[in-house]
């Protein structure tokens, strides 16, 4: 009786979904379930790392801050037409641009030899977080005004697109900030691609990757040469970093800089380690050796490789769990980028799903050794409150496309 009772209310649930959706709901409620979700098991396993630390202002508990106004930064962009922030794109653009150049003044930090937050006196941010939308709002902005049928009438408006995308990624990439600087070629090409630009466009990119890697493979070859001692018929020349030409050198070759995993490559040895002995049901909420232990350090634990620490307490299953969250999160983002009844709509839900895609892949990649470590990190699960803020303002535009979804 109370089985059958069960599924009659479970059926009650769907038709009311069903029939909300057929009368234009403005409320897509998977998606702030999903994101509420991931950010309570960040905030679970940021506590399962810093339990029984003596540390005066615990980062699990800045994390729920961070929620709450991340909360209400969704909450509150949902319900402003997503037409504004078209009209006001350059606004945005430029702001970041502006934040972007601070980084050079006495307000920008430098740590790991990296200069990537700025201080603010109340607060850090990272500038290269707020880029990825503003950047990704200006090219929607610029594609939504542009009508184009061949790819020989489109290479100024191309031009300019590169120009637009090229001014934040090289001052992210001066920083140095490598991670964050590859995921604006993918946000940038997926919108170029739905935007029905000629396939020759793709092929000459392609071309150009291609030629880009050989470039860097180069670079990195004569800086292995130089280390070893080795004469080379050409030396490094590529404006990267030491550390970040070794980060190169131990995704391929990892014997070569670092053959007993205790230098550069000691972060994703003791990943490989948490995540296999995670099995496939974990050890249990809080159970967690490798970070507690301090093999895997907690500040990483927390931000980079807060997924390792998810695979050692929760195993196979709790990992899965969590990247088919991430997989109805993307898919159901790319869902409402086809309800839009404009162009910029759905340029902005397919660049916010790419921006996702592109921080879950690269996290969870370099966490397995199958993507170089860079320092991305995982949506909603790792600390930090302002790509916390980012992903929530992301998500509000989304919301705010499939709430006016029926407006003229």
């Amino acid at each position: 009786m109370k089985k059958e009772r069960f599924y009659k209310y479970l059926s009650y649930a769907y038709y009311r979904l069903k029939l909300l959706s057929e009368q234009g709901s403005t409320v897509a409620f998977l998606n702030p379930i999903i994101i509420i979700l991931l950010s309570c098991i960040g905030i679970a396993f940021m506590y399962a790392i810093q339990k029984g630390s003596d540390v005066v202002v615990l980062k699990w508990k800045m994390q729920v801050v961070w929620l709450c106004i991340g909360y209400a930064v969704y909450h509150i962009t949902s319900r402003f037409h997503y037409k504004l922030f078209f009209q006001n794109a350059h606004i945005f653009y430029l702001l970041s641009v502006i934040l972007l150049l601070l980084l050079w003044t006495p307000l920008g930090r430098t740590l790991g030899g990296s200069r990537r937050w700025l201080n603010l006196g109340f607060i850090t941010i990272q500038p290269s977080d707020f880029s990825k939308i503003a950047t990704l709002l200006m090219i929607a902005s610029v594609l939504t005004r542009t009508q184009w049928m061949y790819f020989r009438d489109s290479v100024k408006i191309l031009l300019y697109v590169a120009f637009l995308c090229g001014i934040p990624f090289g001052l992210i990439f001066l920083q140095p900030d490598l991670g964050s600087a590859m995921v604006f070629p993918v946000i940038i090409f997926g919108v170029l691609f739905i935007s029905k630009l000629s396939l020759r466009f793709f092929g000459y990119v392609f071309l150009t990757a291609c030629l880009a890697l050989c470039i860097i493979s180069l670079d990195t070859r004569a800086y292995y040469l130089k280390q070893k001692g080795e004469t080379a018929f050409l030396k490094p020349f590529l404006p990267l970093k030491d550390y970040q030409r070794k980060r190169i050198l131990a995704f391929a070759v990892p014997a070569s800089v670092d053959p007993k995993g205790v230098n550069i490559g000691w972060h994703l040895k003791q990943s490989l380690i948490a995540i296999g002995s995670g099995g496939v049901f974990g050890k249990g909420w809080t159970k967690n050796t490798q970070a507690q232990l301090g093999y895997l350090p907690k500040a990483a634990s927390l931000d980079d490789f807060i997924f390792s620490v998810l695979a050692e307490e929760t195993g196979l299953f709790g990992t899965y769990f969590v990247l088919v969250l991430y997989f109805i999160l993307i898919f159901n983002t790319l869902r409402i980028a086809t309800m839009s009844r404009d162009r910029f709509g759905g340029y902005l839900c397919v660049g916010v799903a790419l921006l996702l895609f592109t921080h879950v892949w690269i996290n969870i990649g370099m966490t397995l050794g199958i993507m170089p470590i860079t320092g991305l990190p995982l949506p909603f699960l790792s600390y930090g409150g302002s790509f916390m803020l980012v992903c929530f303002f992301c998500q509000g535009l989304v919301q705010s496309v499939y709430r006016f979804r029926f407006a003229e």
